[in-house]
């Protein structure tokens, strides 16, 4: 069995806990971490260079495992000096005469901070890469983005199925790895020659542990 699990993760999504609590339960198993763009997320599942990604929906999904995690608040980030930041909340139509830019990357970011334009991302993107020069308020009538764990439907790595537990939740008692179903599935100990039922229980036909006694003929 390899003794790392190489993961990636888009912008604005936290591995904090996840890490602890594998390291925790598989501290011979490192954690390779690698943050990526939404451009590259299946590709790099796809090629072998990633065993597990946490990417934003949608994807393609040909040859891919995908499972759902949680919904992400729409938010428009942009310059702290831009009429539309005075607003605690923003609509679609709010933004119809804006030009609306669906990214964060550094050239979109200098865009904002200029207020020539806003940025439509997932508020934990906006919180992630925070500016002082700039603010984010959420979009009321937009639909919210997903954020999914993908994995190739051709990978047999068993640490894929651990870490899909740790995310999903799994408790280490229903722990599914090779070892603990070794355990769980382990044959009962065989009784001693001569010992029946539960152990310490009465023999059958007997009162109390006691023999029965046949009655005598007068």
């Amino acid at each position: 069995m390899t003794n790392c699990l190489r993961i990636g993760k888009v912008p604005g999504v936290t591995l904090t806990k996840w890490e602890r609590i594998w390291r925790e339960r598989f501290p011979g198993v490192d954690l390779a971490v690698e943050e990526i763009t939404v451009d590259q997320q299946r590709g790099r599942v796809v090629d072998g260079s990633l065993d597990l990604c946490f990417a934003r929906l949608p994807i393609g999904r040909d040859g891919l495992h995908a499972i759902p995690l949680y919904d992400e608040v729409p938010v428009v980030w942009m310059s702290k000096d831009h009429v539309l930041a005075e607003l605690d909340e923003l609509s679609l139509e709010d933004l119809a005469d804006e030009n609306v830019v669906a990214d964060a990357e550094p050239a979109s970011i200098d865009l904002a901070t200029y207020s020539a334009a806003v940025l439509s991302v997932p508020m934990s993107v906006a919180r992630s890469l925070s500016r002082r020069d700039m603010v984010y308020r959420p979009i009321t009538d937009a639909p919210p983005t997903t954020v999914a764990l993908v994995w190739r439907v051709d990978d047999e790595n068993p640490l894929i199925d651990e870490f899909i537990g740790v995310v999903r939740g799994r408790s280490v008692n229903s722990s599914r790895s090779e070892a603990e179903r070794r355990t769980k599935e382990a044959p009962e100990p065989r009784r001693r020659a001569g010992q029946q039922g539960r152990p310490g229980a009465p023999r059958s036909g007997s009162r109390n542990g006691a023999k029965r006694q046949r009655p005598t003929r007068r």
